[in-house]
């Protein structure tokens, strides 16, 4: 999984949990990262209209009450990347064995189908899923 979808899904349960505009740098804090990655991950988020900006001295991110319901899916969308990848293919296409030659078309196939999987997946999940699943883990973490 790209660390760059990683990074939306906590920046976004972030900024609805404390439910105040938050700078970059303020964010990066939480999420352990640098705040130009940061911004280099939210812009297009902002493009999408999935979280707000303010520009200007007291400026920074927000997430607006209600977009609790945006989905994992739409933020992969507006990050435009693909969950499974492989940049690395075994054999050689060129070569006369099956298996060597056709091993990258099957495993290009196989990605194909897990990337279309993973979307299914990940359009039935929102933030307001994910701020769920960790109030469950910090309840049983006081227990």
């Amino acid at each position: 999984m790209p660390s760059e979808f990683i990074i939306a899904i906590h920046v976004l349960a972030y900024l609805r949990k404390e439910a105040k505009q938050m700078s970059s740098e303020e964010i990066a804090k939480n999420v352990c990262v640098n705040p130009v990655r940061i911004r280099k991950v939210l812009a297009p988020l902002k493009k999408a209209g999935i979280i707000e900006t303010k520009e200007g001295l007291n400026g920074g991110y927000f997430f607006q009450i209600g977009k609790e319901t945006i989905t994992l899916k739409q933020i992969y969308d507006a990050l435009q990347i693909n969950i499974c990848q492989t940049s690395w293919r075994s054999g050689d296409i060129h070569n006369e064995c099956m298996v060597s030659s056709g091993m990258s078309h099957v495993v290009d196939n196989l990605c194909n189908d897990l990337e279309n999987v993973c979307q299914d997946y990940l359009a039935t999940i929102t933030i307001r899923d994910i701020l769920i699943d960790l109030e469950n883990i910090s309840n049983t973490k006081e227990k």
